[in-house]
């Protein structure tokens, strides 16, 4: 590997993908035709609409129809998953782009309107008693592979609706998408003027990590402003993505606003909470002690919000080009095997990652997994430094979680977020390691701090933004909160967290509107904390036998969704229903607070 640069690299040599795996344009010719094929594959589904209840007396005929159904319902969703997925990939490099924006939400529209028809599915499903499924599955084989799927269907029966709700919720989804759009559109066009330089959203955070205080502080007020701006339109949207929520959750019989998202993660709500309350309980021994020693370290009395993620060393940081980024991610695969290394390998080698930052690209990162018969693709705004290197092993430890899941189907390869984020945050992990063990001397106190900052934002930062957000939905049952309510709850669930020796500066209380998952995925955000968590976990066991640890881990992402969280950790002898599981990680955290208290 060759040496890094000194200096921050260019991120311009950062590459765009090529979507023409998926379709040539939008004009291609193949999406009138998928979209065709889509209808007839509902058609031969919709004519078996029926016959499970009416096979429920005959085990092998009703496991043969629950094959053939489930089977039928698959390859439709894989038809119109494509689509979808072309449509917003597309649309996430070009959110300025009317046609762009036009053309995803005509796509989700006319995919929403031939899925609806397939409602019977899951509904007739949860007519049957369990007993029946349990004996149709035993008497076809075939059916048997689909029994994780079916048991997510069945856990949802509790809260189903009538077919005709159960349509017109499906068919109301793309309106109700126009909101989240609407999110997307106002932070896309929005430029930050940070002094002289007018910038992206993506471009203005990035500025926040810059070693010289004045251009941070420049960022900062510059967000300040603009957030500030477009504050009002922001608590519009979120006061009505969460009604639109609480409206579905009443008629279903969620009884708090994270059941919904806590079923559908196969995880109990109490142990959430308790997670989230052994973080809360953590932040004096983590963050508070943490960005107090940050402060002294800086010469400081106190940081400023900007100072938060700000290089210790006031010198340009080491940067690195997009094939410096690329060697150091793919080495720390290769320390979990060669196969990991050449499926990370297959993203760079083919056109399937966008990192190029530009105008009117959405910022963030994600891998998107597209279907199962079709590879994933990866997103983020590469700035060529060192959050970036961890930024793209995360989402690549995404992308090659889904390659290894897709021989489960798509259906069974979507994995809950208790597990969605432990390749992710395992491969930022094993990354980290890799910098920090081939660093100078002179530049690992700087890591470490690093490590520790990207510790305390997946995991403190995260679960402050979870308690944000259930404040948030609980006050919103009463009706609608104005901004300065908003901006209240803020800074009192951001101000726990960060401790008295940070300070948020005047116009910080803005700084919620920019968080895409409020409004995407309400309720997703605890994910981040849970995965690194387990994570850190599952890498101390790692750390007593590696070569036993990995054809384990193989065979856990390999399951995708086809085993719940606390079976699929059963082969590493871990619990994560020991409240003593969660405070592995919390502690794990405390010892890097440790090293680098030891630095002084």
């Amino acid at each position: 590997m060759n040496a890094p640069f000194q200096t921050p690299a260019d991120p311009h040599d950062a590459p765009l993908w090529d979507l023409t795996d998926l379709y040539a344009s939008r004009e291609d010719p193949r999406i009138e035709a998928d979209l065709e094929r889509a209808r007839a594959l509902v058609a031969e589904l919709n004519a078996l609409q029926g016959q499970l209840v009416a096979a429920r007396a005959e085990p092998g005929l009703l496991g043969e129809r629950l094959d053939r159904a489930v089977t039928h319902y698959e390859q439709a969703s894989d038809v119109l998953g494509g689509l979808g997925a072309y449509a917003f990939l597309a649309a996430s490099t070009n959110r300025n782009d009317a046609a762009a924006q036009g053309f995803e939400a005509t796509i989700r529209e006319k995919g929403t309107t031939i899925a609806a028809s397939t409602i019977w599915v899951t509904l007739e499903i949860n007519q049957l008693d369990e007993a029946e499924i349990d004996a149709a599955l035993d008497a076809a084989p075939g059916a048997a592979r689909w029994r994780p799927w079916l048991r997510r269907v069945r856990a949802m029966k509790p809260h189903e609706l009538s077919h005709e709700l159960e349509t017109f919720l499906a068919e109301r989804g793309p309106i109700s998408a126009q909101w989240p759009r609407l999110f997307d559109e106002t932070l896309a066009a929005m430029k930050v003027k940070a002094g002289k330089d007018e910038l992206t959203l993506s471009e203005a955070l990035n500025r926040l990590s810059d070693p010289k205080a004045a251009r941070r502080q420049a960022a900062a007020e510059g967000l300040n402003e603009a957030l500030g701006a477009r504050a009002g339109t922001m608590a519009l949207v979120l006061n009505t993505v969460a009604a639109d929520k609480a409206l579905e959750d009443r008629w279903r019989g969620f009884r708090r606003p994270a059941d919904s998202r806590h079923l559908a993660n196969e995880v109990d709500g109490e142990a959430v909470d308790a997670m989230a309350e052994a973080v809360a309980e953590a932040y004096p021994r983590l963050s508070h002690r943490y960005y107090a020693l940050k402060a002294r370290a800086m010469g400081k009395a106190q940081l400023d919000q900007w100072d938060r993620n700000a290089p210790l060393e006031t010198s340009a940081p080491r940067g690195f080009d997009w094939g410096q980024g690329r060697e150091l991610v793919l080495e720390s695969f290769a320390d979990l095997g060669d196969e990991f290394a050449e499926r990370a390998r297959g993203f760079f080698d083919r056109p399937w990652i966008d990192g190029k930052a530009r105008a009117g690209k959405q910022s963030g990162a994600y891998a998107h997994p597209v279907t199962a018969d079709r590879h994933p693709y990866v997103f983020l705004n590469w700035m060529g430094e060192r959050r970036d290197v961890l930024t793209l092993a995360h989402e690549l430890g995404h992308g090659v979680h889904q390659t290894l899941a897709a021989g489960q189907g798509s259906l069974l390869a979507d994995t809950p977020l208790t597990l969605a984020e432990t390749a992710s945050i395992f491969a930022e992990g094993l990354t980290f390691d890799r910098l920090l063990n081939t660093a100078p001397e002179a530049e690992k106190r700087g890591l470490l701090a690093g490590r520790i900052e990207d510790g305390l934002n997946t995991v403190v930062r995260q679960i402050a933004f979870h308690r944000f957000e259930t404040r948030f939905h609980d006050e919103r049952a009463a009706g609608e909160l104005p901004v300065g309510r908003i901006n209240e709850i803020w800074l009192e669930e951001m101000g726990g967290s960060l401790g008295p020796a940070v300070t948020l500066n005047a116009g910080y209380e803005h700084w919620w509107t920019y968080v895409s998952h409020f409004v995407h995925a309400p309720f997703y955000v605890y994910a981040y904390a849970f995965g690194d968590l387990l994570v850190a976990a599952l890498m101390e066991t790692r750390a007593k036998d590696p070569a036993g640890f990995t054809p384990l881990y193989r065979e856990l992402l390999a399951g995708g969704g086809s085993k719940g969280y606390v079976e699929a950790l059963a082969p590493f002898g871990l619990n994560p229903r020991d409240p003593a599981f969660w405070t592995i990680g919390t502690k794990r955290l405390e010892r890097l607070v440790d090293q680098f208290e030891a630095t002084f």
